[in-house]
């Protein structure tokens, strides 16, 4: 099972993917939001879906693809948490998350442009496996109480401008990461219990050349550990993206050239699909 939000932006219709077909979920909610994951959304989907009484979406094919979850009240992100990522970027695998935010508005569609802020020159790639919480996580007492809290897994880009996150930065990274666009996001939002996220593939190619070849078995922190740990610092609510971590393959390691206007990313997982955006320079 798939969640969708599908149409323009701001006017995306809440849908779900079951067997290549696609069905309305707007008898059930407005939206695929924290509200609708906090009612237990993904089980009266489930319950919808076997009793047949969702309305088939015809023509879906041809309708944009949103973000799988809309409008996330945070969007925090894990630093460093693939060990070769770490040393290709000249660090140390760290002992404890590194943690950063990107503002909720750099979330768009899977296959929506990405723009280069103007006069940028070292803007990246990074895939990354998402998760989306499901319920409130405050001051968890287990990795498990942690991993309980994910509604489910999806595709991540957390696009980076390395001079304003490392150069200019003041001593943290977010203005390197907050840049309109800068985290495509989906296409779908697959329910927790439905994939093990501990060992999926994931990776990235530019203009059909490969970037990225991983595994999340290869990841420092675990998603429940992520979720658990977050949960001794902040209050993760319901509809909060959580990005958690790039492998190794960046432009910031010297062996690739950073994104131009023209380029064309694609990010993949395996058991989430993938995405793929085109690569302009912004207007002012």
């Amino acid at each position: 099972m798939e969640l969708l939000r599908l149409g323009a932006e701001g006017a995306e219709r809440p849908c779900v993917r079951e067997h290549g077909r696609v069905f309305g979920l707007d008898g059930l909610t407005h939206d695929l939001d924290g509200a609708f994951l906090a009612a237990d959304g993904i089980e009266r989907v489930r319950a919808a879906l076997a009793a047949g009484t969702l309305p088939e979406v015809e023509g879906w094919s041809g309708l944009r693809i949103g973000p799988p979850v809309a409008r996330p009240g945070a969007v925090i992100c894990i630093g460093m948490n693939y060990a070769a990522h770490a040393a290709e970027g000249g660090s140390q695998p760290p002992t404890e998350p590194v943690v950063f935010f990107k503002h909720p508005n750099t979330v768009v569609g899977p296959y929506d442009t990405v723009l280069l802020p103007p006069g940028a020159v070292r803007t990246d790639w990074e895939v990354e496996l998402a998760l989306v919480i499901g319920r409130r996580a405050r001051y968890l007492e287990s990795v498990e109480e942690g991993r309980a809290c994910i509604a489910g897994y999806t595709i991540s880009n957390d696009v980076s401008e390395r001079d304003a996150q490392l150069v200019v930065s003041g001593g943290q990274w977010s203005k390197g990461k907050c840049s309109e666009t800068f985290n495509p996001l989906g296409p779908a939002l697959v329910p927790a219990d439905e994939l093990d996220e501990r060992s999926l593939r994931l990776g990235s190619s530019v203009n059909g050349n490969v970037r990225q070849d991983s595994t999340t078995a290869d990841m420092i922190f675990d998603a429940g550990t992520i979720v658990w740990e977050l949960s001794q610092y902040m209050v993760l609510e319901p509809g909060d993206l959580v990005n958690t971590g790039t492998p190794e393959g960046v432009a910031l390691s010297g062996r690739f050239p950073y994104l131009a206007d023209g380029d064309e990313m694609t990010m993949w997982i395996d058991g989430l699909g993938e995405q793929t955006q085109a690569v302009r320079r912004a207007r002012r």
